[in-house]
């Protein structure tokens, strides 16, 4: 049985190249210290900003300065635990970076505290009077609509002071999963015996042919999830308790409308993102699960089949050089300038893809200003993998043009839009891989892997965000979050979308276990709304060519210097109506449609 290696044993060239943050570990620590020192460069503010508007320009420069050094510093910590969270080392560093946070952004909570405090018009004075600070408009524009909710200044200083504290609960999850779970080995179709791990099932084993390893390997999955199911309650009922309280303390009506304010959301749009998906997706899912069922003969349609490939003797593997090449062919329509970012990504080892104990699963893209981006995943040779791969490309291309067009304030556009350009890069990718082949066997394969970008977003981090919605309702009614109650919600959802065409055992019930998405706000049904707008551009793309991807560049490049929704209006789609969402559900039931046909 081959074994799962350690972070030691992976070839260099398949790890990134952190140096490009720091050369050495010694340089990071001397700049740990030094923006422990250099606090003092933006607290010497504290009590002036009444002064005027050059006393506010200075204030603001000198924070986004500092913000930057901070940003390199907490970096370079996390991404080195993300490659290995078992190293006690990377433990440490992590530690210290999370406080060194904590600490500056309790000795910064001032700034917003006497913005907040100034007189009304006062703002805008100062913009007339400095323009420099226009740059900062926006920001500051965003920071007043909260001040309803703004707790005093020394609370805001305590809060901010809490802030590794008050973490805790997604890092012990993080820890957890990474360095203290072990999990069964599973047996394959040959009766041969194969190692499981987080990154083994979710990349590899979720999606084989082989039903017997598909189906064994989640049952040892599973029972190893089981045994943690309370620890892991009581960590998600502490997220959960901390955010209801905040939430009450500033005076909102729930603690959903405390997540949507930052994301410049009205809970109509979320709403309509989690009613209506469900309502329209759910027929169509239900017809794409029967066809799996028939096609591949199976007995019955587990959860643990639905990722099955349709087709098991064409399911062309791909090496990660190879999917680098690809992606660079289907994103050469954004451009020259969007495609050197593309390019460096692959040739300058930003992207992380050995797959070794300790890892972080998943997927995800950090980019950082005055650097590069970073992207994460463990690569499994498959054309899935390639999916996810552009996925992240799209996340870098995105922030690196952001970056180099707006100033730090700006350059990070709401939650609710993030998704769309990663998405994106994946409907590019389909649309390449159709245009190159007439066979019909690669056209029904191709829509399987599209289907499969669909699921991910419509389907699992969709239902994600029902189930958030449903344990906020409920914690905001004081009901505890338990494993039991965990359990018991995500099987209720799963069997409502999926209805008697999807058996959803115990083991399916404990899938709320497996993503980190809960702890970063409302995030999952984000997801949703981002593949919705790129769905609708990418159509726009196909019927007007290059006038549709100029404007797409241009909303990359505005990065956040606009709201979601004029966001997307600048690349062409409307998002305050649900017209797009029936649009993109529908979208997707042509293709599962399409499928029935080539089978």
């Amino acid at each position: 049985m081959s074994k799962i290696i350690t972070r030691a044993e992976v070839a260099t060239e398949t790890t990134w190249n952190l140096n490009d943050i720091f050369e050495t570990k010694e340089a990071w620590e001397a700049e740990f210290l030094a923006v422990q020192k250099d606090v003092s460069t933006v607290t010497m503010y504290e009590g002036r900003l009444t002064e005027g508007a050059d006393t506010m320009l200075a204030c603001l420069l000198a924070q986004e300065n500092l913000q930057r050094r901070l940003n390199l510093v907490g970096a370079y910590a996390y991404l080195h635990q993300s490659g290995d969270s078992i190293s006690p080392e990377n433990q440490m560093n992590g530690a210290k970076a999370r406080d060194l946070s904590s600490m500056v952004s309790s000795a910064l909570s001032f700034i917003k505290s006497e913005i907040i405090a100034l007189p009304d018009g006062t703002i805008e004075q100062y913009i007339q009077e400095q323009p420099e600070l226009q740059v900062f408009e926006r920001s500051l524009r965003l920071l007043l609509q909260t001040k309803a909710h703004r707790l005093s200044a020394e609370t805001e200083k305590v809060l901010a002071s809490l802030g590794e504290v008050l973490g805790a609960p997604y890092r012990i999850y993080e820890r957890s999963k990474l360095a203290d779970m072990t999990f069964p080995s599973a047996v394959n179709g040959q009766g041969e015996e194969v190692p499981v791990s987080f990154a083994l099932y979710e990349n590899k084993y979720v999606e084989s042919p082989d039903t017997n390893l598909r189906r064994n390997a989640f049952k040892a999955f599973s029972d190893t999830l089981y045994k943690y199911r309370n620890t892991f309650a009581e960590t998600y009922g502490t997220e959960v308790k901390r955010q209801v309280i905040e939430s009450r303390l500033r005076g909102y009506d729930s603690v959903t409308d405390m997540l949507l304010t930052p994301q410049q959301v009205t809970p109509e749009m979320y709403n309509n993102i989690l009613d209506i998906l469900q309502k329209d997706l759910a027929p169509h899912m239900r017809k794409y699960a029967a066809l799996k069922k028939r096609v591949l003969q199976l007995d019955e349609m587990t959860f643990s089949d639905l990722k099955a490939p349709l087709d098991p003797e064409f399911s062309p593997t791909i090496s990660f050089q190879e999917a680098g090449e690809l992606i660079k062919e289907a994103l050469s329509i954004l451009g020259p300038e969007y495609g050197e970012i593309v390019s460096d990504a692959f040739t300058n080892r930003w992207v992380d893809y050995a797959d070794n104990a300790g890892k972080r699963t998943g997927a995800f893209c950090m980019s950082i200003p005055g650097v590069h981006s970073y992207i994460l995943i463990s690569w499994a040779d498959n054309m899935r993998g390639a999916f996810t791969l552009a996925h992240e490309v799209g996340h870098a291309g995105h922030l690196m043009l952001a970056d180099k067009y707006q100033r730090l304030t700006n350059n990070r556009p709401s939650m609710y839009f993030i998704e769309a350009p990663s998405t994106m890069n994946e409907l590019l990718l389909a649309d390449h891989l159709l245009s190159r082949s007439n066979d019909p066997r690669m056209r029904r394969w191709v829509i399987s892997q599209l289907l499969g970008t669909y699921f991910h977003n419509f389907v699992t981090h969709l239902l994600e965000g029902e189930l958030q919605r449903r344990v906020y309702d409920l914690a905001m009614q004081n009901v505890p979050i338990t494993a039991v109650k965990m359990c018991e919600l995500k099987g209720d959802i799963l069997s409502s979308f999926w209805g008697e065409d999807v058996v959803i055992d115990d083991d399916a019930k404990l899938t709320w276990m497996r993503q980190p998405h809960y702890y970063m706000s409302l995030y999952p049904y984000t997801y949703a709304a981002g593949l919705t707008a790129s769905t609708a551009v990418a159509q726009l793309i196909r019927e007007e060519g290059q006038p549709a991807v100029d404007r797409w560049l241009e909303v990359l490049k505005a990065g956040g210097s606009m709201s979601p929704l004029d966001l997307m209006k600048l690349a062409g789609v409307d998002m305050s109506q649900p017209d797009p969402i029936h649009k993109a559900a529908a979208y997707v039931g042509s293709l599962i449609e399409e499928l029935e046909t080539l089978y």
